[in-house]
């Protein structure tokens, strides 16, 4: 590790959004609430963005390091610290909040105090997860945010709320128990809740079967892997605006995060002996995914499943276990958060004016929000992976290493994107042109200043990334070639010669 920092950048992004909170408690009405958030989100990710410049990429270390004594007497310890990984998603959650604020702003008129402390409890939490290096500060991080997330599905959700809520929570929760069950079986083992600690160690070949298995079923749930889905599709069309941004942009990836932090350096026996499983699975969510968004009639349920096939390449490029599919993972996780994050914000839009989710009540509004229609026409091109957009590079890298470790497996994955492509452009062409009977739009206004300040660092992200993703791939790449060394170092023995 490198040395403690003297400032404590990520303690501080932590607790920010708490004082923020704390304060936003005492200000007496709407409108100061939704500007103080705004405010106070906003000075947390610019305060982040350092952490972006300073960062060392020619080391897989973990950087920013804090260290504190906790809980002694259970050899838990207030430690952080963030890789090449990590880095990338604590900055994509900084970087959303404040966007999840603005598309917030008229979507949420009632008890707007307690929206917003949920939503930056929410950032303090998911910030955690990325950067928690003890195994029981990752875990009061990662239940942290089930509180909040079932809270903004309950209380400020559509017509079905309350049985998204309780489905969402109901599934999370099931899965932190196989979580937490995982994590005390390696403390028994090595001493202590360190995650660096448990990495590299020779358990043996049963003992990371069981481990690896429950480590699945936690972030197979969260990701979600098909079967795991179900409780997504109900939470994202029930959810506000705001939540469904930021469950499809930041709280998806936590399972492919504990993916990449648990299962490969810590039990990598299993990982190799269930990846092929996993692959399978993989490419049947990509598929399963794609086919149920290009039947959906409800705007937000095809941006939904269509989270599905996406996080379907995330964990392909995972357990491909290669540089060229981790890092197209890596990117795809990014690229996710950007572009669905950006498409659920267009579908908020259209319900603010139209309070209709469907397609064909939304049909041919580009004559009368031309501007609107161009941010739409971008991010479901960056949806379906269009070369220059950001989703290609990650898709194209996933595939490459896919093709790298099986040719049969990347044959059955690439009817997927056709398949993206099929669904993305039916709803663009729906939404901007329409047929030759569309409903009459003539009272619709374009897109106001606020509603283009929310949708364009998004856009820009989207090109930034696809013309020019080097500076992200490099900051990953030492870290992912020093998982791929240490998951393969720490095979037993006996599993050494596992093909």
């Amino acid at each position: 590790m490198t040395p403690t920092t003297s400032l404590p950048m990520l303690s501080l992004l932590i607790f920010g959004p708490l004082a923020a909170a704390a304060v936003a408690v005492l200000l007496p009405n709407d409108r100061l609430q939704r500007w103080w958030a705004l405010i106070s989100t906003s000075a947390i990710a610019a305060f982040s963005l350092p952490l972006f410049w300073r960062f060392n990429p020619d080391t897989a270390a973990f950087q920013f390091t804090e260290h504190a004594s906790w809980i002694p007497w259970l050899k838990a310890d207030y430690a952080l610290g963030i890789d090449g990984i990590s880095l990338l998603l604590v900055l994509l959650t900084t970087l959303i909040t404040p966007l999840c604020v603005l598309a917030s702003w008229r979507y949420i008129t009632t008890r707007v105090k307690e929206f917003m402390i949920c939503f930056l409890i929410m950032e303090a939490a998911m910030v955690g997860v990325f950067s928690a290096l003890d195994a029981i500060l990752f875990f009061v991080f990662w239940e942290s945010m089930l509180i909040p997330m079932t809270l903004l599905i309950g209380v400020w959700g559509g017509p079905r709320r309350i049985y998204a809520s309780i489905k969402f929570f109901i599934y999370t929760m099931s899965g932190s128990v196989f979580l937490i069950v995982a994590l005390i079986a390696l403390r028994i083992q090595t001493g202590s809740f360190s995650i660096p600690g448990m990495m590299g160690q020779p358990y043996t070949p049963d003992f990371q079967i069981w481990v690896f298995a429950a480590f699945f079923i936690s972030f197979a749930i969260k990701v979600p892997m098909f079967p795991f889905h179900t409780w997504l599709p109900a939470a994202h069309v029930e959810a506000p605006t705001a939540g469904s941004v930021i469950l499809a942009s930041v709280l998806l990836k936590m399972g492919t995060y504990g993916f990449l932090r648990f299962c490969l350096p810590i039990t990598p026996y299993a990982t190799r002996l269930f990846a092929p499983y996993i692959l399978g699975l993989s490419v049947i969510a990509i598929l399963y995914g794609g086919l149920t968004a290009l039947a959906q009639s409800d705007l937000k349920k095809l941006v939904a499943y269509s989270s599905v096939g996406h996080m379907g390449f995330a964990t392909l490029g995972i357990f491909v276990l290669n540089a060229h599919g981790i890092e197209g993972a890596t990117l795809v996780m990014i690229n996710h958060g950007v572009t669905t994050g950006a498409l659920f914000i267009c579908v908020g839009i259209i319900y603010e004016r139209l309070h209709t989710r469907d397609l064909s009540e939304a049909a041919g509004i580009g004559k009368y929000m031309p501007i609107f229609s161009g941010f739409l026409g971008v991010f479901c091109l960056s949806s379906l992976a269009f070369p220059g957009t950001n989703s290609f590079i990650g898709e194209f890298l996933v595939l490459a290493g896919s093709f790298g470790h099986s040719k049969v497996l990347t044959a059955c994955a690439v009817p997927g994107v056709v398949i993206a492509a099929a669904y993305m452009l039916r709803m663009l062409q729906k939404v901007a042109w329409g047929g030759t009977r569309n409903p009459d739009h003539a009272g619709l206004t374009d897109i106001d200043f606020r509603e283009i300040v929310t949708l364009t660092p998004l856009l820009v992200f989207v090109f930034w990334i696809g013309l020019h993703p080097q500076p992200f791939v490099r900051v990953m790449h030492p870290t992912v070639l020093h998982l791929i060394e240490q998951a393969g170092a720490a095979l037993p023995p006996a599993a050494a010669a596992l093909p």
